[in-house]
């Protein structure tokens, strides 16, 4: 379960990618065009390996390239999620509630 801080804010993790514009940023969503906070690093990195199991899978398929489904960009990072379903990293980022 993530970590409750006393300010209503709570501690989770976001699985995030490095842009050429914008830096780094999140990339899951739960459809509902908001970010999905995982209550442990372990559950964020599962989540990283089972779509990189799909993109193999895929390669294996013909559907993607050996490069394409080879390359793991995502990473977990700690954030903070604030009463509004803002988030904010340790960088300072803000983002949401709502995917931008």
């Amino acid at each position: 379960m993530s970590e409750e801080l006393s300010h209503g804010a709570r501690n989770g993790f976001c699985i995030y990618i490095d842009t050429l514009c914008q830096g780094p940023v999140p990339v899951v969503s739960d459809g509902e065009d908001k970010y999905v906070v995982f209550d442990t690093e372990l559950e964020a990195q599962k989540e990283i390996a089972d779509y990189a199991m799909t993109r193999i899978q895929q390669f294996l398929d013909g559907e993607r390239d050996f490069d394409d489904a080879m390359t793991v960009e995502e990473y977990a990072v700690p954030v903070t999620v604030l009463p509004d379903g803002t988030i904010t990293d340790k960088d300072g980022n803000c983002f949401g509630p709502r995917v931008e």
